[in-house]
């Protein structure tokens, strides 16, 4: 699998579940919420967590590709797969710690979701947010 692959198979989607599992929005009818209430919910949001940091994990495998080969981003939003992959591999330190940035930074989630704190889980998952966003400023989006 390449990091596109990871991204798009592991990361991306837990991030998001875990994003989405807690909400508060105010309407003409009130306020509703929305968060985990049953132990089911709770699993599947723990391992959703777990999905990103083994995901993280996966992103330092040795040599792993970027993209496959010829496969095209929007020039729009990302640079060239080819320009990514030298960037990271001009700076293999960097990509590293920004991986284990990730894992990280779903540690107080992973805390939250054990704790079944709806409240702590809304306030950290901006960290893995941050996380991610730290790596694809220096490594994937398209200079302007």
């Amino acid at each position: 699998a390449t990091i596109r692959d990871i991204m798009d198979s592991f990361i991306d989607p837990a991030a998001d579940h875990i994003w989405d599992a807690v909400s508060i929005t105010v309407t003409a009818k009130g306020r509703e919420e929305k968060h985990p209430r049953t132990d089911e919910e709770w699993k599947e949001l723990r391992r959703r967590a777990i999905q990103i940091m083994e995901g993280a994990n996966l992103l330092l495998v040795p040599g792993r590709r970027v993209a496959r080969p010829g496969e095209k981003v929007d020039p729009r939003i990302a640079l060239p797969t080819d320009q990514i992959e030298a960037l990271i591999k001009q700076d293999r330190a960097s990509f590293t710690k920004m991986a284990l940035d990730l894992h990280d930074s779903v540690l107080p989630v992973l805390q939250a979701i054990e704790a079944k704190d709806k409240d702590k889980l809304l306030d950290v998952g901006d960290g893995i947010n941050q996380a991610c966003e730290n790596c694809h400023i220096k490594y994937w989006y398209a200079k302007r």
